[in-house]
């Protein structure tokens, strides 16, 4: 079949991605080959496809890819993450469009909206994920809610609880007002805010004099829990106050003034407003001089009954409200521009509210002591390794995990409360009722005498288990799966989420396989525009992937996003890397086509030009093809991608086709023209993890393939040589040099490429086994080793072989001895300028020494030329 003149992907991609599919290529079964697993990132179930998707998954098919054509046993699982806070608010979104609030539904009636929701809209971004080429084991698709994931999770939860691993208790959180539900410390982001410090006047009770201590705040709203003031009792302007009372400010309520050496004397007054329900400090300070705590927030953030003042109100129009009011009642002594750090949902962007509450936790200093030194000993590798002291700092610091969430959607805590107090846990409710009739001793209980826990787990709690719950190792401990493909090999993941999932998955691979759940992990970074801002909606700045597919193709947009994406840095993203990609299918395409387009000649023998290609492209090839793999070991993958793609344009379509290609109207002959296709081959085959599409199409094209067996590229092991003539290829280095100088020469001077020239060497000829190449590429009809130039010549150096074309007739004398003495004036004019610098003694001696040696090579050059540039004038004036 005649290839298309033009590359079209559309053509292309969806026809190998189906053959592909068809011949379950991606698919993976245990065997004796070695295994090389990989789990996706699962993405939110109603997600979209966006740029940190293609980055994330391009690099892992990339993986994934190679690894299967080093013949091992690629296993690549996809799925998706039940995404507790964001797929919830979706749905009540979708209520209130129409008029339904989620109070008005049972917790049953809102579930069957949730799983309408997630079954109209989840898997949209594994479909898209195809057109990007990803060549996951779809068979093997999960979800965090399916049967197999949900019944791992509550065996662990019962697991952990049953070890006194998971308690629970009233504790200071962080409250969504927005979500309604608690979050972990790792959920909230601290944001720097230009706020101000409130200065409030507490009456001191019962003082003589009305004298008042200053309290300097950022939450004047919360005054209303107030339930003492605190100094330290270190602080001699404060020491009046001790034994004291002061009257809250518009509250009119009187609180003890206790002392404590936790209160920092250089920050504001020195005195302290202690309110136990709305700050942790605050909190601690409570529990320490059993303070009463006043909850003065409802779950939304407004202000409840307990406040007794500004009822209803949202808690930050309070702020604004308050501070008029105090003001009007001399109560505000003054206020201040101040910066200080708010904590705010990761999930919602609204900013958190420290709120005590019952929750359940998870005992974390446990996993943190198994967890950390596999990273720091590089059992477990990172790349790059500067987040190990990221990964360091959060263990060394490690809180407990609140892991319930005050949602609907997800996994319901397997806990059941009985009818006279107390609580069974238990994985299903028939379990539950056992416990129950074994604690309480009353066998007539009914499950209608329990009541389950309202609360979900935390997402994480789900996903912290992928590598181990995506083979069943929860529920069949030890299965034929489990034993294969775990440790699985690499995970392709964003540094954001170090502590949600990779520290997590790490503490539970130790804790339910004893080892780790994989052996590296890859940091992408995150994609930037070009203008190094985070890509969003709202600043418009981030293209739609599946846009650019159809724009570029998919090998196009792979290959842009790869050539801008080393690991762990910021990508910089711009559209013109894609169209640079796309440009290379064309270059590929074309050279294919140029290749095939020949007609071999099986009665004539290679030429001595074509020999020497033939060896030189063997060893390049050999040598870029173990730097590739070095590379990949150090998970280099964009300098990979550079190393292949400088290997295909430069030389093999720029240097290796110029020196083979057949003269117009001849043939080409059969051993020059095999080792072609062989070289082609092993070009395919080292592109194709980076650009599967356009890399199995042109390998169907190379050959007859077995397509009812489901021959492919894909599936075809990477087999190249490991010998590099090392000199040949250095040598060839100085002969590329020759010929480009050579090629300059014409072009300067204007002469045709039919015209052919000589070329004389001076002293002796260090390249001349390669005289047949240059002859070939440059047109010659003699090289000679000469003792003196001709006159009139034009030369050039290379190393230190002076090399000279005599022109004689060839040019217009007149005209290129204007140009020489326009260069000659250029060059005495450069070189004046850096004669001046380092003639300045103030230059020299500050200069480090590396500049100075670069000023004197400089000049050095510049008086060569010159001399060169002279003599040349001075033999053509004479001619």
């Amino acid at each position: 079949m005649e290839l298309a003149s033009k590359y079209n992907p559309a053509d292309v991609e969806g026809k190998w991605y189906q053959y592909w599919l068809d011949h379950h290529l991606f698919s993976s079964k245990p065997d004796g080959r070695e295994p090389y697993t990989v789990v996706i990132p699962p993405p939110n179930v109603t997600g979209v496809l966006h740029m940190g998707h293609m980055l994330n998954n391009t690099i892992q098919d990339i993986l994934v890819r190679r690894a299967r054509m080093e013949g091992k046993n690629a296993c690549w699982v996809p799925g998706t993450d039940h995404a507790s806070i964001a797929t919830e608010a979706k749905v009540v979104n979708r209520l209130a469009a129409q008029g339904i609030k989620k109070t008005d539904l049972s917790r049953d009636e809102f579930l069957e909206h949730a799983w309408e929701w997630t079954n109209e809209h989840g898997g949209i971004i594994l479909k898209q994920l195809r057109r990007l080429g990803a060549s996951c084991d779809w068979s093997r698709t999960a979800f965090t809610m399916d049967e197999t994931r949900s019944e791992s999770v509550l065996k662990v939860f019962v697991d952990l609880y049953n070890k006194g691993l998971i308690y629970r208790g009233v504790r200071m959180v962080n409250w969504d007002p927005k979500a309604l539900t608690a979050l972990s410390d790792e959920e909230v982001i601290f944001k720097e805010e230009h706020g101000k410090l409130y200065y409030l006047r507490y009456q001191v009770e019962g003082d003589p004099e009305g004298r008042y201590a200053v309290v300097a705040t950022t939450r004047p709203e919360t005054i209303m829990g107030d339930t003492a003031m605190c100094i330290n009792p270190n602080d001699p302007k404060n020491e009046w106050l001790k034994g004291k009372k002061v009257i809250i400010p518009l509250v009119n309520r009187a609180i003890p003034v206790i002392e404590d050496d936790y209160v920092d004397i250089e920050f504001g007054t020195g005195c302290l407003k202690v309110t136990p329900a709305h700050d942790v400090n605050d909190y601690m300070l409570g529990e320490k001089y059993n303070l009463p705590s006043i909850d003065i927030f409802n779950d939304n953030g407004t202000l409840s009954e307990a406040a007794g003042l500004y009822i209803g109100m949202d808690r930050f129009d309070v702020r604004k409200q308050i501070e008029k009011d105090l003001d009007a009642a001399g109560l505000l002594d003054k206020t201040e521009a101040y910066t200080n750090k708010v904590g705010y949902s990761e999930r919602t962007n609204v900013v958190i509210e420290p709120k005590l509450s019952m929750q359940w936790f998870l005992k974390m200093e446990h996993f943190a002591a198994m967890a950390l030194p596999p990273v720091m000993n590089d059992e477990l590798k990172f790349y790059p390794a500067k987040y190990k002291n990221t990964y360091r700092h959060w263990m060394e610091n490690i809180k407990d995990w609140c892991i319930s969430r005050q949602l609907w959607w997800g996994h319901r805590i397997p806990a059941y409360f009985l009818p006279a107090g107390g609580y069974v846990v238990a994985s299903t409710p028939d379990e539950a009722l056992a416990k129950a009739k074994e604690q309480t001793g009353d066998a007539t209980l009914t499950m209608d005498d329990l009541r389950q826990d309202e609360d979900c787990l935390d997402t994480w709690f789900s996903s912290w288990l992928w590598p181990i719950s995506l083979f069943d190792g929860i529920n069949k401990p030890g299965n034929e799966e489990i034993k294969y493909y775990y440790p699985t090999s690499d995970l392709v993941t964003g540094p954001d989420i170090i502590f949600f999932w990779v520290a997590r998955m790490i503490m539970a691979g130790y804790e339910y396989e004893g080892q780790m759940p994989f052996k590296n992990v890859y940091f992408t970074g995150i994609v930037r525009d070009k203008q190094g801002r985070k890509m969003s909606k709202s600043l418009g700045n981030s293209p739609d992937p599946l846009e650019l597919i159809d724009k570029y193709g998919a090998d196009g947009v792979r290959m842009g996003m790869m050539l801008s994406a080393p690991a762990g840095n910021d990508i910089l993203f711009d559209d013109v890397l894609c169209e640079q990609g796309r440009n290379f299918n064309n270059k590929i395409w074309n050279a294919f086509r140029l290749i095939k387009g020949w007609t071999v000649d099986d009665n004539i023998q290679a030429s001595e030009a074509a020999k020497l290609a033939v060896h030189w492209f063997e060893s390049k090839q050999n040598e870029v093809a173990a730097e590739v793999a070095d590379l990949f070991s150090k998970y280099r993958l964009s300098e990979a991608l550079m190393a292949v793609y400088k290997l295909f344009w430069d030389e093999f379509s720029s240097w290796y086709l110029e020196m083979i290609k057949p003269a117009y109207g001849q043939g080409i002959d059969r051993a020059t023209y095999d080792a072609t296709l062989g070289f082609l081959d092993n070009l395919l085959h080292l592109l194709h993890p980076f650009m599967p599409f356009i890399t199995e199409e042109l390998w169907q094209q190379m050959h007859e393939r077995n397509k009812a067996e489901g021959e492919s590229l894909m599936v075809s092991a990477l087999r190249m040589d490991t010998s590099v003539d090392t000199t040949f290829v250095a040598q060839f280095e100085v002969v590329k040099e020759v010929i480009s100088s050579i090629r300059s020469i014409r072009l300067q001077k204007n002469i045709a490429q039919k015209e052919a020239l000589d070329l004389q060497v001076l002293g002796s000829n260090s390249v001349a086994e390669f005289n047949a190449v240059i002859q070939k590429m440059c047109n010659l009809s003699s090289i000679e080793v000469v003792a003196n130039k001709a006159e009139g010549a034009s030369s050039f150096m290379v190393g230190t072989t002076e090399y000279a074309v005599p022109l004689e007739n060839m040019i217009d004398v007149d005209a290129e001895i204007e140009r020489m003495e326009a260069e000659l004036k250029h060059k005495e004019g450069f070189l004046q300028g850096v004669l001046k610098k380092l003639s300045n003694e103030k230059f020299v001696s500050n200069a480090p020494a590396a500049v100075l040696e670069m000023e004197r090579k400089k000049q050095a050059d510049a008086e060569s030329i010159i001399s060169s540039l002279k003599e040349s004038i001075a033999a053509l004036k004479k001619a």
